[in-house]
């Protein structure tokens, strides 16, 4: 919006119809920059209908009241500015400036009492509105009125909206009777009002849900009925912008939401943009999947078409599938950034849970910064202890079939380029010279011009450093792989919707899609599978991935091709007739001639394929496999023979294999209770022993009389008589 120093330049504006509000008005800031106001120029004649159609807002429906008025006679004054006025009058809002709500007492604001009959829609509902606006009929012209809007939203002192259909604590005029609804009722309607469903399903839901609190009662699911519908009309007129500008609306929405906000670090000369989002759900979220658990993190999403990157921690649920437990928005990866939000966020979890603990954390992203990762993992220093970090290839994979697809035309041509670049990649750990095997890669495929220019481009200056990034930090498995990719592509048809392409680059719409749809769709993803409700989302939730879904695929359906390994054929469960060819089995560079494999993801069958092949001779082994034993064996010829070393490394080997032995022995019982039997008889801690055989000694003694007790006390103490001797 403009800013001007003088009003002489603005236009007079006079919109048609009988009456018209500030929507038809083209507002121009005035001021400086420490205080501006939205101004407007109109006939004078044209007050009462400039009035009268701000009073008909839908949203927020009112009256305004002259809350302070002045004048002054034609040539009193002899000099002048251009906006001396000779008729001032504030306009408020008739449900502000006092509020009925804060104490059950008025905020004393004015000078003399209105008539309260007029005073709003509904007497006696003053909830300190702030929007005012002041009409000065000017002294140099007084045929023209200068509006002065100094708010133009209907909200409190702190931002909320406080009055109308959008007011969130007062939904309806009865709505102190309305049935108890307890924040697991109200989040399961939200939620289900977010992604679509039909009233009457919500309806039904909601009211289920107060039976159990209330009872039936037919008035209780009326008003329920109302609060469903209210509900909804709230969620559906909602808008991410606060304020026309991005920045201010999100310090807006920082300023309401502060128990959503982790961190939290506005624009400065010296310092970027942050803002990490957890919400209360997320935060339990990362408390209970997340201790003694691995996280994971989706990075740089949307660098290409938002204002700001967003990366996403997540944590595997009790499916493995990936939830996300926190949003960060910035542009910067800097090590010092990084480490603040970090920071920030293990503070937040050790306030609720001060044992909680990480066991790792899987990194997409070859140019992360791990030192400010290893804090949330183990909080020690960084140079004493070591920190389990894995670095998963789902995004080098997906980048480079998605290209292969797009750009190449000829079907075998893409299977031998992707198999091609998988076979450099698994020469990390067979020592081959990785500059020797692209420039054969390149003279192989220099008539794939389109590609090559890509893969030069983009991949050639810095795959040292990815190459790098799989040979020293472990990597993380297909399952882990599959279910971050599920929810990156889950977040990117949330907001990749054509509809809402041109508001990529406004923060303000990035959070509100976060915290809404998004949220409610996992937040309802896990209410269903833990209730055992929803059975249609349940579904959907338990198939999300690609894992779970290569599950139900049974074994008798793959064929391999044993001759040279060249393809696999998986049998369709849809249409038996179909048969789906999967190329370079038991490889994660292995691809399928699918649609979802197709557009670089990884699908079901390349999944399955990859399971069976595990258990042949014959085939790769997983790269995660390959990377697992490529650590132990570092671990076991890197000390020296007899050494300190050597001891502490045969340590760390025999506490990894067990609890690997243990992990798969727990995945692959069907009975958690032979687990459990099977485990060793473990001890309590010598004082709680010593006392519980003390007691046991004092309960017997009693028995045989108070003789022998009155003894062995005389014995104490002439033992102890003799020590001081």
């Amino acid at each position: 919006m403009e800013t001007i120093l003088s009003i002489d330049d603005l236009p007079v504006q006079d919109p048609p119809g009988e009456d018209f509000s500030s929507v038809d008005l083209n507002w121009t800031k005035l001021g400086s920059a420490e205080r501006c106001d939205d101004v407007a120029l109109i006939p004078y004649d044209r007050v009462d209908a400039f009035i009268i159609g701000e009073c008909s807002n839908v949203e927020c429906p009112t009256r305004f009241h002259i809350e302070r008025g002045r004048k002054r006679a034609r040539g009193s004054l002899l000099e002048y500015k251009d906006d001396e006025y000779l008729e001032y009058r504030m306009y408020w809002c008739s449900f502000g400036p006092e509020n009925y709500g804060e104490g059950g007492s008025i905020l004393p604001s004015r000078r003399y009492r209105l008539n309260t009959r007029n005073r709003a829609a509904r007497p006696q509902s003053m909830r300190g509105c702030t929007c005012h606006f002041v009409v000065k009929r000017l002294y140099g012209r007084p045929s023209l009125a200068l509006l002065m809007y100094n708010e133009r939203r209907h909200v409190n002192k702190a931002g909320f909206v406080c009055h109308g259909p959008l007011d969130r604590d007062a939904i309806g005029p009865g709505a102190k009777k309305i049935p108890y609804v307890c924040s697991e009722i109200q989040q399961q309607t939200m939620s289900m009002i977010y992604l679509g469903i039909p009233e009457e399903n919500i309806l039904e839901k909601h009211i289920e849900g107060i039976q159990r609190y209330c009872g039936a009662d037919a008035k209780q699911q009326s008003l329920a009925s109302q609060y469903v519908q209210k509900l909804g009309m709230i969620i559906k007129r909602s808008s991410h912008e606060l304020d026309l500008d991005d920045q201010a609306s999100i310090r807006l929405w920082a300023e309401r939401n502060k128990k959503s906000i982790f961190f939290y670090q506005d624009t400065s000369e010296t310092e970027p943009f942050v803002l990490g989002i957890q919400t209360e759900w997320q935060l339990q979220q990362l408390i209970r999947f997340g201790h003694r658990n691995v996280i994971a993190v989706d990075s740089v999403f949307g660098i290409k078409h938002l204002k700001y990157p967003l990366c996403t921690l997540l944590v595997f649920d009790s499916r493995q599938h990936a939830l996300p437990v926190a949003w960060i928005i910035t542009r910067s990866i800097v090590k010092a950034d990084v480490a603040k939000w970090i920071k920030s966020l293990l503070d937040r979890v050790h306030l609720v849970d001060s044992g909680w603990k990480a066991n790792g954390f899987v990194i997409d992203d070859a140019a992360a910064e791990i030192d400010p990762i290893r804090q949330i993992i183990l909080p020690f220093p960084l140079e004493i202890f070591s920190c389990p970090i894995l670095f998963s290839i789902w995004r080098v994979r997906r980048s480079w079939l998605r290209n292969i697809v797009k750009r190449c035309t000829n079907v075998e041509v893409q299977r031998e380029i992707f198999k091609r670049l998988g076979q450099i990649v698994y020469s990390i750990w067979s020592g081959e010279d990785v500059a020797i095997s692209l420039e054969e890669f390149s003279l192989d495929f220099v008539d794939q011009n389109s590609f090559m220019q890509y893969f030069k481009a983009s991949w050639v200056p810095k795959i040292e450093m990815w190459l790098t990034s799989m040979k020293t930090l472990p990597l993380a498995s297909q399952e882990a792989s599959g279910a971050i990719e599920a929810y990156h592509v889950k977040l990117k048809s949330k907001l990749y919707d054509d509809s809402h392409l041109g508001s990529l680059q406004r923060v303000d719409w990035l959070v509100h899609k976060l915290t809404t749809e998004l949220h409610s769709s996992y937040w309802l993803d896990r209410y269903a599978d833990e209730s055992d409700s929803f059975q249609i989302v349940k579904e959907e939730y338990i198939a999300s991935t690609s894992w779970h879904r290569a599950l139900q695929i049974p074994d008798n359906s793959v064929t391999l091709n044993d001759k040279d390994h060249l393809f696999a054929k998986v049998v369709s469960q849809k249409d038996s007739n179909l048969t789906r060819v999967v190329w370079n089995p038991g490889s994660e560079f292995s691809h399928c001639d699918c649609d979802w494999s197709m557009q670089g993801n990884l699908c079901k069958h390349v999944i399955k394929v990859n399971m069976i092949c595990g258990n042949l001779q014959g085939y790769k082994s997983s790269m995660s496999f390959e990377s697992l034993k490529n650590i132990l064996v570092d671990l076991w010829s890197k000390p020296m023979d007899d050494s300190v070393d050597l001891d502490i490394s045969t340590a760390w080997t025999c506490q990894m294999l067990d609890q690997v032995q243990k992990l798969v022995e727990l995945n692959n019982s069907g009975d958690i209770g032979t687990v459990v039997n099977n485990l060793p008889l473990k001890w309590v801690a010598k004082r709680a022993r010593a006392s519980s055989v003390r007691r046991l000694s004092i309960a017997s003694s009693s028995k045989k009389g108070t003789k022998k007790s009155a003894t062995c006390r005389k014995s104490r103490k002439r033992k102890r008589l003799s020590r001081l001797r």
